[in-house]
């Protein structure tokens, strides 16, 4: 009997960050960010584990503190995907298990979206990495090379991500115009994938971008992109946390 295929979460987290030291451990109505982000994660059906993965023992006792799971990695890692693989292969996950990559510094994240981003993986054995995107309906967002912009096919696999508008407009008198996408920071990865992912030397569009997503497309490997009508709302300052309670409060957590 085939055994059923596992969609782990990890969420790799960072205590030095340039633009909020300790970032994870600010708190939100009594908690900290990473506790946020653990619990939310942690009351979904399809996910058979939830790990914080940090190399920082300040994060790793906070997350013990309220019961989390938590792998120690190095601290030498270049990007979070690299502490990402690290983690997948410390929890001895299996090689076509799901792992889901959840930003530590988005607690809102709506619990739809890890289902919307790993389910292609769950459909489909043959494919290697799923991401999400969303329709941009804020025009200042077009041109700001902090939201990456996405085209992709008819299938609905990436053609490329760019921090430019993409696709340009040849003609701006027209009409009609463009629909952009950008590209939310959500990742499924068959795990076997993963490994291969970060082994591969850095590409030459990657370099130049500085978007890792871009490696896979050009060593060849097809990347699932999904449609979602959740936006992200992702912590980069301390003034962000104001937003993000004012939302909790609003609901009523």
């Amino acid at each position: 009997m085939e055994e059923k295929t596992k969609v782990v979460a990890i969420i790799p987290a960072r205590y030095h960050s340039n633009r909020f030291e300790g970032k994870p451990l600010a708190p939100i109505l009594g908690k900290s960010m990473i506790q946020h982000v653990v619990e939310r994660a942690t009351g979904l059906d399809l996910l058979s584990r939830v790990v914080v993965a940090t190399d920082d023992e300040r994060i790793a006792d906070a997350v013990r503190s309220f019961g989390g799971e938590v792998v120690m990695t190095r601290a030498d890692h270049v990007s979070g995907t690299d502490r990402l693989a690290e983690a997948a292969e410390r929890l001895g996950i299996s090689e076509h298990d799901v792992v889901v990559n959840i930003q530590g510094d988005q607690p809102l994240f709506p619990a739809e979206i890890v289902e919307q981003v790993a389910r292609p993986l769950l459909d489909d054995p043959a494919l290697p990495m799923s991401t999400l995107i969303y329709k941009i309906v804020r025009p200042e967002e077009i041109h700001d090379p902090n939201h990456v912009k996405t085209v992709f096919d008819r299938h609905g696999n990436a053609l490329y991500f760019s921090r430019s508008a993409i696709p340009f407009q040849r003609n701006p008198e027209e009409k009609i115009s463009p629909t952009y996408y950008k590209h939310l920071g959500f990742y499924a990865y068959r795990k076997g994938f993963l490994l291969t992912f970060v082994g591969l030397p850095e590409g030459e569009w990657e370099h130049f971008e500085k978007l890792e997503q871009l490696r896979a497309l050009e060593y060849g490997y097809a990347i699932r992109v999904v449609l979602t009508e959740h936006d992200s709302i992702e912590v980069d300052t301390p003034k962000d946390i104001e937003r993000v309670e004012k939302f909790l409060l609003s609901q009523g957590s």
